[in-house]
C-alpha cells in the first residue's frame, strides 16, 4: 500500500532542491580530489557555498525558513558532505602528495578530525537552532572552515603543513562555544561575493595571476581567516578584563 502522506513531493520545495545542488556540488568536489584536479575541487566547493546561501535566501523569501525538519536536515546534510567530506578528502588527497608515510597518516588524521568536527557542528546546531537567544551560530559556521582550505588551495601559496594547523584550529572552533554573527552586513556579503567572482573567472583571465600568486584567493583567505579568528580573539579579550 502507498501512503501518499509520505509521497516525496509532499516534502521538497525549491529550497531543498538548492541544497541538492549543494550536495551534488560537494560530491563533484570530492571525485575531482581523487582524479587531483585541485583547483576544480576547490571551484565545486565555491559552488556549493553559494547554493548554500541561496537556499537559505529562497527559503525566507517564499516564507519556509525553519519551517519543516525535512528542510533543516537536507540542509544540513548538503552542508555535511560539501564543507565537512570534501574539504577533508581534499586535504588528505594533498598530503598524498607528500612522499613520507608520517605526514599522510597527518593528513589522514586531521582530515578525519576536521570531518568528525564538522559533523558534530551540523548536529549540534540542528538541535539548539530554536533554543539559542541571539542571531547568530554557536561555533565556527562550517562553510567558513571550507572555505579557508579552498582559498589557500587556489591562492597559489598552498603549505601542506600551514593547512594542517588551520584545519584542526578550524576544526575546534567549530564544535567551540563561541558566538558568530550572521553576515547581515551588505558590504560584507557584497565584498565577498565579488571576490568569489573574481576567482571563478580566474580561469578566463590570466591577468588576475601575479608570480603565481591567485590575488583575489589570497585576498579571500586572508578574509575568511580574519572572519574566523576575529570573533573568539574578541570573545577571549572581553573575558581578561
Amino acid at each position: 500500500m502507498i501512503l501518499k502522506k509520505f509521497s516525496m513531493e509532499k516534502f521538497v520545495a525549491i529550497p531543498d532542491l538548492i541544497s541538492l545542488l549543494n550536495m551534488i556540488c560537494g560530491f563533484l568536489a570530492i571525485i575531482s580530489a581523487i582524479k587531483h584536479e585541485y583547483d576544480i575541487s576547490s571551484l565545486f566547493i565555491i559552488f556549493a557555498i553559494i547554493f548554500d546561501s541561496v537556499d537559505g535566501w529562497i527559503a525566507r523569501k517564499i516564507g519556509r525558513a525553519g519551517e519543516t525538519d525535512f528542510g533543516k536536515n537536507i540542509d544540513s546534510l548538503s552542508d555535511a558532505v560539501s564543507f565537512g567530506v570534501a574539504p577533508g578528502v581534499l586535504l588528505y588527497v594533498l598530503s598524498l602528495e607528500n612522499t613520507n608515510l608520517v605526514v599522510q597518516t597527518i593528513g589522514l588524521l586531521v582530515a578525519l578530525f576536521t570531518v568528525v568536527c564538522g559533523i558534530l557542528r551540523l548536529t549540534r546546531f540542528n538541535v539548539i537552532a530554536d533554543k539559542v537567544d541571539f542571531k547568530g551560530f554557536v561555533g565556527l559556521p562550517i562553510p567558513l572552515h571550507g572555505l579557508i582550505l579552498i582559498s589557500l588551495v587556489l591562492s597559489g601559496a598552498f603549505n601542506l603543513y600551514l593547512a594542517f594547523i588551520l584545519m584542526i584550529i578550524t576544526g575546534i572552533l567549530m564544535i567551540s562555544a563561541f558566538k558568530y554573527p550572521k553576515l547581515n552586513d551588505l558590504k560584507v556579503i557584497v565584498g565577498g561575493g565579488i571576490l568569489i567572482f573574481l576567482i571563478i573567472i580566474e580561469f578566463l583571465s590570466p591577468f588576475l595571476i601575479i608570480s603565481d600568486i591567485n590575488i583575489p584567493a589570497l585576498i579571500l583567505f586572508i578574509f575568511s581567516l580574519m572572519l574566523s579568528l576575529t570573533y573568539p580573539l574578541k570573545s577571549y579579550l572581553k573575558n581578561l578584563t
